[in-house]
C-alpha cells in the first residue's frame, strides 16, 4: 500500500531523533501492518531500526526484549533451559495467521502497541507479567502490560510517546505454561486464546485473548479450583466479549472457559 500522504521520513540515530513524535507522526519499524492499509491522518514517518537496540537481552535479572524485536527473532531466540515459559512466544507467534516474510520483519513492538484482540504476541508478554518501557515527555516509565492495552487498537501511549522495550522478570520464566487457541477455521484469524502461567509458589494467572478487546488477566494466589475458575470467568463483563466476524461474544465466552478449564488442568498436572 502507496502512503500518499507521507511527505518525510526521518531515519533516528539517537533518541533526540524521536522528539518530532506526536500528531500526524507514526514510527516506522517492521512496517507490515503501516502499509496495509491507507494511514492518511499521517504526514511523518520515524524509522527507529537504525537506533542499534541488541533485540533480545539476557541478564539476572530476566529477559529485555527491545520493540524493534522481530517476531521471529523472539520465536528462535537462544534461552537459558531453565527458563521453559518462553515456549510461549513461539507458541503466540504461531497462533498469528502471518507467513514467514512477516514473522522476520514484523515487531514486537508493533504487536503491543497495535492492540489487535488476535495479538497473541503481546497476549503472552502480558501472561508472562511483562513490563513496558515507555518513552516520552513525561519520562521513562515502566508500566505493567496487563494495563498497557485499553481496548480495542487503544493503550495507554500519550501523544509522543513510544514503546522502548518489554521486560518479563527471571522467576517468571522458569513458571510452568499451557496454552490453548481455537479459531473458526483451521487457518483463520484466532477467535480465543488462553495461556496459563503456574509460578513456583503455586500463585496461577490465567490470560484470556483474541476472545477479548483487551488482554484478560486472571490471578490467583494459589492454583484454583475449576469451580474458582469458572466463577472469575462469569464475573467478567459482556461488554469485555469481542464481536467480529471470527466470532461472536456468547461464543466466546464460552470457548474461553472451556480452554481455560483445560489450561488449568494442565497446570495441575505433575511436571
Amino acid at each position: 500500500m502507496d502512503l500518499d500522504t507521507i511527505r518525510e521520513v526521518l531515519i533516528a540515530r539517537e533518541r533526540a531523533d524521536l522528539k518530532g513524535l506526536g500528531a500526524g507522526t507514526a514510527v516506522l519499524a517492521g512496517g507490515t501492518w503501516l502499509y496495509s492499509e491507507p494511514q492518511d491522518h499521517l504526514e511523518k514517518l520515524i524509522d527507529i531500526t537504525r537506533l542499534g537496540w541488541p533485540p533480545l537481552t539476557i541478564d539476572d535479572a530476566g529477559l529485555e526484549i527491545a520493540a524493534t524485536c522481530t517476531l521471529d527473532e523472539l520465536a528462535t531466540g537462544e534461552y537459558p533451559a531453565r527458563w521453559g515459559a518462553v515456549r510461549l512466544f513461539e507458541q503466540a507467534c504461531g497462533a498469528l495467521v502471518a507467513s514467514h516474510k512477516i514473522r522476520r520483519t514484523a515487531t514486537v513492538g508493533g504487536n503491543v502497541c497495535l492492540a489487535l484482540p488476535a495479538g497473541a504476541v503481546a497476549a503472552a508478554l502480558t501472561a508472562l507479567g511483562g513490563f513496558g518501557l515507555v518513552w516520552g515527555p513525561r519520562g521513562d516509565q515502566w508500566i505493567p502490560l496487563s494495563h498497557f492495552v485499553t481496548g480495542v487498537g487503544e493503550t495507554v501511549l500519550m501523544p509522543g510517546e513510544m514503546l522502548r522495550a518489554i521486560r518479563i522478570p527471571e522467576s517468571n520464566l522458569r513458571s510452568r505454561t499451557a496454552f490453548r487457541k481455537l479459531a473458526l477455521a483451521p487457518l483463520g484469524r484466532s477467535g480465543v486464546v488462553v495461556m496459563g502461567r503456574r509460578d513456583a509458589d503455586d500463585a496461577s494467572v490465567i490470560t484470556l485473548s483474541a476472545g477479548t478487546t483487551r488482554p484478560v488477566v486472571l490471578e490467583f494466589y494459589s492454583l484454583p479450583t475449576i469451580g474458582e475458575l469458572s466463577a472469575k470467568v462469569a464475573e467478567l463483563n459482556s461488554a469485555l466479549w469481542y464481536d467480529d466476524p471470527h466470532g461472536a461474544p456468547d461464543w466466546r465466552r464460552e470457548m474461553s472457559g472451556r480452554l481455560a478449564a483445560e489450561v488449568l488442568a494442565e497446570l495441575g498436572r505433575r511436571p
